[in-house]
Order: structure tokens, then C-alpha cells, then sequence
């Protein structure tokens, strides 16, 4: 890994800056992964700048999950400020999620960066359709699996959004709803998926890309300390502030607009990798 100039490092700061600040405003107004704008722009970054290579969807991965940790806890914190959390689901489906994130680490670590791609495009995809033109109040089930259901399900989302470097508010907020529950507890609760699941998997992309060739500078397996901090802190901080635009705005409308970009975002990726 060759050192870039001061003049590609600090275009790259500006996109990690841009992409932190975005990847904040995105959680807090709908609930969904940062990871949804982090990764897309983390690898657009290091493709147009030239920098790393054949690994650098699955270092933009892994970066974009520790950075979920802090604002995953952070939205934990102030959702049980509120009562909105069901800790009995939380507190049942983590060891599931947990673990789902160390086996979709372990699967990334062994993929090829074009198959990546599709699994993230894919995935993408379907949770922009779902937030754009899925009934809020449509549902599946009376209530949450339990037994090996749960633990299969748990173990899917887990896995899924350790892939795409997402939280548990996607796939964990989607399986709630469609088993009844409220949107702002689903919301709730799945924000703790994504602490289980961003530390699990951040920690397996690390071990898994430990010797991987074409990473950006200043990887540790595949994970980017540099991107991590700024956004780790960014994301953090403006996160809260979405969440209070949101109740400002017509949310109908910025979903599907949000929505459209997703599916665009997903094809993009793909055709990039390809």
C-alpha cells in the first residue's frame, strides 16, 4: 500500500466528510443503515482516486460497520430514554444477529469483490423498494419467531447486513414490522441489532482481510482506520439532527425519493464492480 499526496488525501477527506455528514442525515430520517450512502461512497472514493483495488468494496464494507457501532449505541440510548425499545426481542435475538454478523463477515472475506457487489446491489435494492412502495402497516405475522425460526432469521439479518455493511435497522426493522409490530419500535429495537452486528462483523472483516492485497492505505484488514474515525464521529453527531428533520418533512415524499436513489445506487455498484 503506497502513501497518497496531500492533494488526493485531502479530496479524500472531503468525500469521507460529504459521505459522514449524508450517512448521519440518512439514519435519523429514516431509520435505515448509514452504511446505505458509507459504502457507495467510500468505494466511489477509492476507485476515482485510484487508490488500493480489488478489495476496496469489501474495505468500504468493513468501515462502513464499525462506524455503526457508536451510532447504533447512541440511537439505542435515546430510544430507551423513551420506553421505545422491546428489550425482550433485543435481548433474545442479539446472540442471533451476532452471529449472523461473524458468518456474513467470513462469507465477504471469501467472496470476490464482483460477487460482493451483487449481494450489496441486490439487497439494496430490495430495501429501497420496501421503503418506498411497501405499505408502513403491512404485515406477515401476528408476532415475532421464536425457536429455530428466530434463530435462522436472526442469524439472516445478521448475516445479510454484515455484507452490504449496514446495521440491524434494514432487514431487523423490516422483520418487525412485517410481524406486526410498530414502526417506532421496530425502529427501536432493531437500532441494537446494529450494535451486535456492526462490533461482530467489524471485528471479522478485520481478521478475514488481515492479509488481503489491494486495500487502501491505512487498512487494517478490511478496514479503513482513517474513514472510520471521520465518519464514526460524523454520523454520530448529525444522526439526531435527521431524526428531528424528519418531523419537518413529508416523509412520504423523501422516501420514495430516497428510495428511487437506492435502486440507482444498488445498479451503479454493481456495473462499477463488474
Amino acid at each position: 500500500m503506497t502513501a497518497l499526496p496531500l492533494s488526493e488525501i485531502l479530496i479524500l477527506l472531503a468525500a469521507l466528510v460529504a459521505a459522514g455528514l449524508a450517512g448521519g442525515l440518512v439514519a435519523g430520517l429514516f431509520g435505515v443503515g448509514g452504511g446505505t450512502v458509507i459504502v457507495p461512497a467510500l468505494f466511489y472514493a477509492f476507485e476515482v482516486l485510484g487508490v488500493g483495488g480489488e478489495s476496496n468494496l469489501h474495505v468500504a464494507v468493513g468501515t462502513s460497520l464499525l462506524t455503526i457501532v457508536a451510532t447504533s449505541w447512541r440511537s439505542l440510548k435515546a430510544h430507551r430514554s423513551h420506553g421505545a425499545v422491546d428489550e425482550a426481542v433485543l435481548k433474545s435475538w442479539t446472540p442471533w444477529v451476532g452471529l449472523g454478523g461473524l458468518v456474513g463477515a467470513a462469507i465477504a472475506g471469501v467472496a470476490s469483490m464482483e460477487g460482493l457487489a451483487v449481494v450489496y446491489g441486490v439487497c439494496l435494492a430490495l430495501i429501497g423498494l420496501q421503503l418506498g412502495f411497501l405499505p408502513e402497516r403491512f404485515t406477515l405475522a401476528k408476532d415475532m419467531p421464536t425457536g429455530w425460526t428466530r434463530r435462522i432469521v436472526g442469524t439472516g439479518i445478521g448475516g445479510l447486513s454484515a455484507m452490504m455493511g449496514i446495521g440491524g435497522g434494514s432487514f431487523g426493522g423490516l422483520t418487525m414490522t412485517l410481524c406486526g409490530r410498530p414502526i417506532h419500535q421496530a425502529v427501536a429495537t432493531a437500532s441494537g441489532f446494529g450494535v451486535a452486528i456492526g462490533a461482530a462483523a467489524a471485528f471479522g472483516f478485520v481478521v478475514f482481510g488481515w492479509d488481503a492485497v489491494g486495500r487502501p492505505p491505512f487498512s487494517v484488514g478490511y478496514v479503513n482506520v482513517p474513514a472510520a474515525i471521520v465518519m464514526g464521529v460524523l454520523t454520530t453527531a448529525v444522526a439526531p439532527w435527521g431524526a428531528k428533520l424528519a418531523h419537518r418533512l413529508d416523509k412520504r415524499v423523501l422516501r420514495k425519493v430516497f428510495a428511487v436513489y437506492m435502486v440507482a445506487t444498488a445498479l451503479s455498484v454493481v456495473v462499477k464492480a463488474l
